[in-house]
């Protein structure tokens, strides 16, 4: 290990400290600054400021070198990266490269990673649903993973605290599987999705729905966005570069500026935490241990409580890698189940077709969410020979085309300036987010013998799907084929592009929640049973998956838990 960095241990001392600054790690850090709580923010990546340090954001085409593509040298450099939708020269930068933290894939894994303040929140698709009791009530009734310690009853409250202050776009649609929530005006569908939806409504008698996506945009201007520095949505659909006008909820533009501003968090970027400290004498968490990025020096911070929301992968590494006397597998690993259980969203499936109708319609302009199919498959009694469900994003576009044989010169230029009505039909499309069912023989561990730069083990993955992924895979495609043709479409085309786990970027699992620690590693309050002074809110946390996009859940749970620490903190 390299050298340690010996300062006064009063300095280095706080009231909380929180690893990671994503999505989930912002949120706990702006509850806690809100509570007064003098607080340590540690980002093993570089600091990215909100705007400040966006530099693409306001970039023209032309101003690209690539024109928005990356050369095929990058391309061939990254083969598990490239893969992300989101990876594109106006992007590579918030993305971590392939060679910067090599992992070993026992069997294939694609891992997404983005270093930096912010984590992956400036990365995301946005999109956020509340789990319902269906979601929760799941394991128990279904017999798999374990029950969940708590229940929709006991995170909708804080469901709602976070959706006032980040801003969520949507419809109130009445679901039972899809709580309702605190929103602002949802994004329109385009008038073949509400053909869709309509059409859905009158075959099915109200157990299959196309609604508006919710997303976690701003849609209106509100008084609780004005005090963050935050603007409406542009629909400007650069996402990806980071929002100048923090229309879209990102701990850069959000949580962060809002702790640092109550002047009891500290943010200390470049900071890699190697392990949580553990007392034996007082049988509790001490602290941190961190290495520098750029020094590799080591330093020790110390804290009442600790919050490990290093996103999922590397918050399961550093409670593996905080061995001791009393954990020597893993801190509070008493069950032995710390990296087990892991497991994911399957984006496998997609269906594809046209619609010949609405031909005196089209699209334009853009919008930053499309049309959600909530699950409908076993949702109240188990009707299928698989396990649990799906939900479907769902879109339709039309556009105008281009004089074909204008290529040069004025014909160009008048083509151009002049595009012709759209001439064909209507494409529309749906893919598939299913839910995995958690299984022992899905997990990551560490390889001791294989240090990264860093000298931190080495992170290994055995991750796969299973039968019941394949059915629901087929079932999907059949279902939704069904629901193309009910609505009149045509030329319908189902597609599965056997892309590895990993990619859909909704890892979960390892140190789970559960009533029982011979089964489990966190309680209905995310603490650690052994280690009740540890806490981890983010994807590791999960129980199960469920069929909706986790961000949101993430960020409830953060700041629930922090008011937990709070109040168990005055109990003395």
């Amino acid at each position: 290990m390299a050298n340690l960095n010996i300062r006064n241990k009063q300095e280095r001392t706080y009231q909380a400290i929180v690893v990671g600054s994503g999505a989930s790690g912002g949120w706990a850090a702006k509850e806690f600054g809100d509570l007064g709580v003098k607080t340590l923010l540690l980002e093993r990546g570089r600091n990215v400021e909100h705007i400040k340090d966006y530099p693409t954001t306001n970039m023209l085409p032309y101003e690209f070198k690539h024109r928005g593509k990356l050369p095929q040298k990058v391309l061939d450099e990254n083969p598990i990266v490239s893969k992300c939708y989101a990876f594109g020269e106006d992007s590579e930068h918030f993305f971590v490269k392939d060679a910067e933290q090599p992992y070993i894939q026992e069997k294939p894994f694609d891992w997404i990673k983005g270093y930096q303040v912010g984590g992956k929140s400036l990365l995301w698709a946005r999109q956020v649903q509340r789990w319902s009791d269906y979601d929760f009530e799941g394991p128990a009734r279904d017999g798999f993973a374990v029950d969940w310690p708590i229940r929709y009853k006991d995170i909708a409250p804080w469901y709602s605290h976070v959706e006032k202050f980040a801003g969520v776009s949507g419809n109130l649609d009445g679901l039972d599987t899809l709580p309702d929530g605190e929103f602002l005006p949802g994004y329109d569908l385009n008038i073949v999705e509400k053909h869709f939806a309509q059409k859905l409504k009158e075959t099915y008698g109200g157990d299959r729905h196309m609604i508006s996506a919710r997303c976690a945009h701003i849609h209106e201007p509100r008084p609780e966005f004005t005090a963050q520095g935050r603007a409406s949505c542009q629909n400007r659909n650069l996402c990806q570069r980071g929002c100048p006008f923090g229309g879209y909820f990102s701990s850069n533009s959000s949580t962060i500026p809002w702790a640092l501003k109550s002047g009891n968090v500290t943010l200390r970027p470049d900071s890699v935490v190697h392990s949580v400290i553990y007392d034996d004498e007082k049988g509790k968490a001490a602290g941190v241990r961190v290495i520098d990025a750029q020094t590799k020096e080591v330093e020790e911070f110390y804290a009442d409580v600790i919050f490990i929301n290093a996103a999922a992968i590397n918050s399961n590494a550093i409670l593996m890698n905080s061995t001791s006397t009393r954990f020597p597998n893993g801190l509070g690993n008493d069950s032995g189940v710390l990296g087990k259980y892991f497991a994911f969203h399957n984006y496998r499936a997609q269906v594809n077709g046209s619609y010949e109708g609405f031909m005196e319609y089209t699209t334009t302009g853009g919008r930053p969410t499309s049309g959600y199919i909530p699950r409908f498959r076993n949702v109240k009694k188990q009707e299928t020979d698989f396990l649990r469900g799906y939900a479907g994003g769902f879109s339709a576009y039309r556009g105008g085309g281009y004089v074909a044989d204008a290529r040069v010169g004025m014909d160009l230029k008048n083509s151009m300036l002049n595009k012709t009505p759209p001439d064909g039909p209507w494409r529309v499309g749906s893919h598939m987010m299913g839910e995995t069912i958690p299984k022992e023989s899905n997990y990551i561990a560490l390889d001791k013998d294989k240090l990264d730069l860093y000298g931190l083990p080495t992170l290994k993955f055995n991750v796969s799907y299973d039968d019941n992924d394949e059915k629901m895979i087929l079932d999907y495609q059949e279902q939704v084929s069904e629901m193309f043709e009910k609505a009149g479409f045509t030329d319908i085309r189902v597609n599965d592009d056997h892309r590895t786990p990993g990619l859909d970027i909704h890892e979960m699992g390892g140190v789970r929640m559960g009533k029982d620690p011979k089964t489990s590693m966190l309680n209905g309050n995310h603490q650690l049973h052994a280690v009740p002074n540890v806490y981890v809110t983010d994807g590791a946390c999960m129980t199960s998956t469920s069929t909706q996009n986790p961000t949101l859940t993430y960020m409830a749970f953060a700041a629930r838990a922090a008011h937990h620490a709070v109040s168990e903190s005055k109990k003395g």
